[in-house]
């Protein structure tokens, strides 16, 4: 079957090779589909019931487009593909909404909703979050239909929201609303980067998010900065010297209610063990002092809590007076893992700074934007995914406990008790969210093809007897 599988991998690389996939994900591009401007509502829409909607029934999908349990938020699509009730069954899950386009910050020559080719870029909002990422997982699915004359030996189910930049609202409700039919063995899918453009990454899971803001107000309006300067408190220097108090000069947390209280799992450790970051396009440097001290880049990354100041407001910034200002107000951010504790860290935030004598600094409007989720990286079907990855493109996969940023990884596993195996197509310098988003064709070639030998994998499991509800072996 080795040469079946190869030609079945064959006919799915053709599919780029022949521009089809480039058309594909043109089209896909074109739809301005971002959840974050009210005006786009019927653009997100679009996505669903125009693009995917069709594609997937002409691959034999029973298709619903349902109404977002929450009001005002985006639609969900659940498709599903059942040959029989004892096979395999995987999950698969994609979101069709995209950021803001930001036409105006893009470089000369470029849109976000046109789909552009420059050497190895594909340049187009969504090309890298997420519709190049789910488009490429269709393509090789359409791809092995093909081959295998029309029948899959296992089942299917996808599940796209449109609200994942905002959060997925409404996604934790329909998925405990919907379990019965969104029950599966698995979920594979694709978002985020990999641990560089060329090596091939599982992850296991995601870090979490969880906001809060810093605020100090001292009186009602700000007052004359030679009358008063040097002789009334200035609340951004307090509110600066609290911020200092939370990380030293080189970002190691200094809270420990903020941090796994255990320290670094010797799971996620040897997970991480030889994993090596890499400095890539225009993006940010990774800075080795930055962090906590004895901890790999990787370590820091993909096992360890975060501290960011996402925004610092003080006065008028746009158009300074002179004034002492009245108030002061940080938006923070952690990024933090499974094994750290995200009830403890306002009350540890608090009991920390009220005893650096920061008592009137307030906490406020905190909480998690997205939880964090964590399947064992030897997982049984991790190590069948990274096995077949492995004889598709030849090489390594690093696995990895849970990608850096957030997925809603942890929706699945509450609700129905899948393990996680996310395969990301892309790159941290892809720049996603901001102008000049692409996808890299290289590591998009090996993401379809490694797509294509999973699908086609899974298939064989069934020949070799492996049923719902059970766990495989490598491939």
């Amino acid at each position: 079957m080795t040469e079946a599988r190869d030609a079945a991998i064959a006919g799915a690389l053709g599919r780029m090779h022949s521009g089809a996939f480039r058309d594909l994900l043109a089209a896909l591009v074109a739809i301005p589909s971002t959840s974050q401007e009210a005006e786009h509502a019927p653009d997100v829409a679009r996505y669903l019931e125009g693009a995917i909607g069709p594609w997937l029934k002409r691959l034999g999908f029973t298709v619903a487009i349902h109404a977002n349990p929450i009001p005002g938020m985006g639609p969900i699509l659940l498709a599903q593909r059942i040959e029989s009730p004892d096979l395999p069954t995987v999950l698969t899950y994609g979101h069709g909404d995209t950021v803001r386009g930001l036409d105006e910050q893009w470089d000369e020559g470029l849109s976000p909703w046109r789909l552009t080719e420059a050497g190895e870029r594909w340049y187009g909002r969504g090309t890298a979050d997420n519709k190049g990422q789910h488009a490429l997982n269709l393509t090789a699915l359409e791809a092995i239909l093909a081959a295998r004359g029309g029948t899959l030996g296992f089942n299917i189910k996808i599940l796209l929201e449109t609200c994942e930049e905002q959060g997925s609202q409404g996604l934790r409700e329909f998925v405990a609303a919907h379990a019965g039919e969104l029950a599966a063995d698995v979920l594979l899918a694709s978002d985020g980067p990999r641990v560089a453009s060329n090596i091939p990454t599982i992850a296991t899971g995601s870090r979490g998010v969880f906001d809060f803001e810093l605020a100090l107000s001292l009186r009602a309006g700000g007052v004359h900065s030679g009358n008063w300067g040097g002789i009334t408190t200035d609340p951004a220097i307090v509110l600066a010297h609290a911020i200092a108090t939370l990380a030293d000069r080189h970002g190691r947390i200094l809270v420990p209610g903020f941090l796994p209280p255990q320290g670094l799992p010797e799971g996620v450790r040897a997970a991480l063990a030889g994993c090596e970051l890499a400095n890539e396009g225009d993006a940010a440097r990774i800075d080795p002092d930055w962090g906590e001290p004895g901890l790999t880049p990787a370590e820091k990354l993909y096992g360890w809590t975060s501290f960011i100041v996402l925004a610092l407001h003080a006065g008028r910034p746009e158009n300074p007076v002179n004034a002492v200002p009245p108030k002061a107000r940080a938006w923070c951010q952690l990024r933090y893992t499974v094994d750290a504790d995200p009830a403890r860290f306002v009350p540890a935030l608090r009991a920390h700074l009220d005893a650096g004598g920061f008592a009137g600094v307030a906490i406020e409007n905190a909480g998690i934007g997205m939880a964090a989720s964590r399947t064992d990286p030897i997982h049984p079907w991790v190590r069948f995914a990274a096995a077949s990855m492995e004889k598709t493109l030849g090489r390594r996969v690093q696995v990895v406990p849970n990608a850096a940023g957030g997925l809603p990884g942890d929706v699945f596993i509450d609700h129905l008790g899948v393990p996680l195996v996310w395969i990301p197509h892309s790159y941290n310098g892809c720049k996603q969210h901001g102008p000049n988003e692409h996808l890299l064709a290289g590591p998009a070639r090996e993401g379809l093809a490694a797509f294509a030998g999973l699908w086609w994998d899974l298939g064989e499991l069934s020949r070799r007897g492996l049923r719902h509800g059970q766990m495989p072996a490598a491939a």
